[in-house]
């Protein structure tokens, strides 16, 4: 009797040691999924520059910096590896495209050239993907790294090395800061 109870305790162990193994991997695999989202949205973005920046240049012959800027930034970008050097890039890179539509505001002919017109079109519908690739992403970030925390998986992960993911973050404060309303 008291070997099929130690059998059954056991069996019990191994049983919640392999659930808790095979949830790790499954978060692990939607973290890998949820990056593979939003980089699929960078590049889109990345191939989506060189248009947008020879369009201006017609028009804008004398905001060089600006534009060099972008492009400089756009290589960075397709360079970075890790998240978090990514996540810094990209939010320089979208405060200069921000720029650059601004300083474009200024140039009537270029406001209205239908190229121009559909390349911000474009790149606003890719922004918003990129927000809801990174939700669903840092989401299950968040949830691999609570199982990673959480006791008494956080055996299990420390034994297989399952490492937290680093969240895809906004590096600007103004981008959190809350929007003044003035009346």
């Amino acid at each position: 009797m008291g070997t099929n109870i130690l059998l059954i305790i056991v069996l019990a162990a191994m049983l919640w040691f392999i659930l808790i193994y095979n949830k790790l991997v499954r978060l692990r695999n939607m973290v890998k999924e949820g990056w593979s989202g939003i980089d699929v949205q960078l590049k889109r973005r990345s191939n989506l520059i060189p248009n947008l920046v020879e369009t201006v240049k017609v028009y804008m012959g004398h905001e060089r910096g600006l534009l060099t800027e972008v492009a400089e930034l756009r290589s960075q970008a397709m360079h970075a590896q890790k998240v978090g050097e990514k996540g810094q890039i990209e939010t320089a890179l979208s405060r200069t495209l921000g720029n650059l539509f601004a300083v474009a505001e200024g140039y009537p002919d270029l406001k209205a050239s239908q190229n121009f017109l559909e390349l911000q079109k474009e790149l606003t519908e890719i922004e918003d993907q990129i927000q809801m690739a990174r939700r669903y992403y840092n989401g299950t970030v968040r949830n691999l790294n609570i199982v990673i925390e959480s006791f008494p998986s956080n055996i299990v992960a420390s034994m297989f090395r399952f490492t937290q993911a680093e969240f895809f973050a906004i590096e600007e404060t103004t981008e959190r800061a809350t929007p003044q309303v003035q009346i």
